[in-house]
Formats: C-alpha cells, sequence, structure tokens
C-alpha cells in the first residue's frame, strides 16, 4: 500500500479493517512515527533496494522515487533525508565506495 501516493490513514485502515484511530494509535505507540513517516519510512527502503539494482541503473532518482510511492521532488528529498540522515546522492555514493 505504500507505493500508492495517495494513500491516507483512513485507506490502510480500511484495508487492515481497523478504526483509523486505532491505526494511528498503534503507529504512534509502537513505532513512534506518525502515519507519514511510517509511510515513507516503507518507501525510502524500497527506493534503497531499487537503487541497488543493476535492472534499474537507467531511471533517475525522482523516476524511483515516483515509483515508490512519492508525489514530488521535495518531499522524497526531505523525507530521505529525515530516515538515513544522508541526501539521495550522499547514499548512491556511499554505495559507490563498497
Amino acid at each position: 500500500p505504500y507505493k500508492n501516493a495517495k494513500i491516507s490513514l483512513n485507506d490502510l485502515a480500511i484495508n487492515l479493517n481497523l478504526q483509523p484511530h486505532l491505526l494511528s494509535k498503534i503507529i504512534n505507540d509502537h513505532y513512534q512515527q506518525n502515519f507519514f513517516d511510517f509511510i515513507n519510512h516503507y518507501r525510502v527502503e524500497e527506493f534503497k533496494e531499487m537503487v541497488k539494482d543493476p535492472k534499474n541503473q537507467n531511471l533517475t532518482f525522482l523516476a524511483l522515487a515516483y515509483e515508490v510511492g512519492f508525489n514530488s521532488k521535495t518531499a522524497f528529498n526531505r523525507s530521505f533525508k529525515k530516515i538515513t540522515n544522508q541526501t539521495p546522492r550522499e547514499y548512491f555514493d556511499s554505495l559507490q565506495l563498497s
């Protein structure tokens, strides 16, 4: 569901057969995150896997960001930096050094 750029707390709650306020409480209490940080964490992890895959080498960071559910370059860059403490470029460059 995190790949859906328009996913909402309500949408996910319906898919999980939960009340939205209960899902929000679970995410807040268990993960110490709000809904959007929770979803974006999964998106960033998916992006990190996709950027390592040679079949995606012809795609730009932005194309991969859209593929994993981000709907803007700004939202992607902000979330990536918040979650990894690196910019997407810094992360990619660190992979090249390995």
